[in-house]
């Protein structure tokens, strides 16, 4: 069954518009054809089951059968903060993480970074991290499309995961794996929960520091150094095992 999102303002009582690029999509190259039926999400945890009615002009019209009750969405909430990778690393990395179920990605300026983005080349990449995010929510069936945010400092993104809830910043030279299984496996429904990935570099000792004093834990992820696109996979397959309903 094929995936579509749709704003608000397009959901009616008994029906749902969409236009645009899906619309093309829907017409020219699924080529559908009424009563063939779809999932359309509105990007707030709310999936309706429909069946296309017509076509109008440059839109689509589907008529609504039910709205589900259960979303495609992990019971907790994620940000991904993670320390910019080089090449096309992060493109990988977004697309798996939100298979996989994460909130939220926000791309950050660390020490040991070995990207360096200016602020054009970093619009260029928003914008196109951000269509691999909406793919890879319709793709797997996602109830929300997760947002990759723009560029953060590493100080502007811990100040701002301190004010969504816990934070957890998995280090190579941490110890302790059942700490870390009691925390992830602690976790109540609707908890947000926000994750430091280091770049290729690591962690600068400063950085690390500064996450403490901010309240973060800092957690082992075994005894093996992950890269760090494989990182916040891991910790995202954990939390689906665990929490997943």
């Amino acid at each position: 069954m094929y995936h579509f999102f749709a704003e608000h303002k397009n959901v009616f009582d008994d029906h749902i518009v969409i236009g645009g690029s899906d619309f093309n999509h829907i017409h020219n190259v699924l080529r559908m054809k009424a009563g063939e039926k779809v999932m359309i999400s509105t990007g707030d945890n709310i999936d309706y089951s429909c069946e296309l009615a017509q076509y109008k002009e440059d839109t689509c019209c589907f008529k609504i059968l039910k709205q589900n009750e259960k979303t495609n969405e992990l019971p907790v909430r994620v940000t991904l903060y993670q320390g910019l990778p080089k090449g096309e690393k992060m493109e990988l990395l977004i697309q798996k993480c939100i298979e996989l179920g994460v909130t939220e990605i926000v791309p950050v300026s660390m020490k040991r970074c070995i990207m360096k983005l200016d602020t054009k080349k970093a619009d260029r990449k928003i914008e196109r991290w951000n269509t691999i995010a909406e793919s890879a929510a319709k793709q797997s069936k996602r109830s929300i499309i997760p947002e990759v945010k723009p560029v953060m400092s590493y100080k502007l993104a811990v100040e701002r995961a301190k004010e969504d809830g816990l934070i957890f910043v998995p280090y190579e030279c941490a110890d302790g794996m059942q700490k870390t299984r009691e925390l992830l496996g602690s976790l109540k429904k609707g908890t947000h929960i926000s994750f430091f990935i280091g770049p290729e570099g690591g962690f600068d000792l400063d950085e690390l520091e500064y996450a403490k004093e901010a309240g973060a834990e800092i957690i082992t992820l075994g005894r093996r150094i992950l890269r760090t696109e494989t990182a916040g996979l891991m910790l995202m397959s954990v939390l689906t095992y665990l929490y997943e309903e």
